[in-house]
């Protein structure tokens, strides 16, 4: 398999991610959370990234330019959904109060303090609306970009810089 594809079907992946996250919202009824759009926008950033290198095709060190890109924007998505399992996982006493809406936030403040205010996390992020196989949306999308991450490795290593 050549780099192109590798991409492309990194790109579907996080293709079909989204659909389910979309899916989960509009067709079950789950409201996200401000942890949930912030993970949102790092699995988007991820596949634009897979798309960009498919359409791309990469040699030599344009495949470890795109390599990257997939680690950061990845690793922030799995930094992000690890923030949310963390909030998940504390006794209730311990679970930060609720605070109001991303819609709230974005209207009231600035784009930093909304990025800090929402990386904090909220009572919101804290409750566990679903889980599949005993293992919370968060924790199933924190793998998501784990495989993500492994995936532009395995890319990067198992095709020839020359091989678009």
């Amino acid at each position: 398999m050549n780099f192109r594809l590798f991409s492309l079907l990194g790109f579907l992946a996080t293709v079909g991610a989204m659909g389910f996250a979309l899916w989960l919202e509009h067709v079950q009824g789950l409201e996200p959370c401000p942890l949930c759009i912030f993970q949102r926008v790092a699995m988007i950033a991820t596949g634009l990234v897979f798309l960009l290198a498919a359409l791309h095709g990469p040699r030599g060190t344009g495949r470890w330019v795109y390599a990257l890109l997939v680690w950061l924007s990845a690793g922030a998505g799995m930094a992000i959904a690890g923030r949310h399992v963390w909030l998940q996982s504390l006794p209730e006493d311990q679970v930060p109060a609720c605070g109001p809406t991303l819609d709230f936030l974005t209207d009231s403040l600035p784009l930093w303090d909304v990025v800090a205010t929402v990386l904090r996390g909220d009572g919101n992020c804290a409750v566990i609306d679903a889980a599949w196989l005993g293992i919370s949306l968060p924790a199933w999308t924190l793998i998501g970009f784990v495989g993500l991450v492994l995936w532009a490795g395995v890319a990067l290593l198992a095709t020839r810089p020359d091989n678009r």
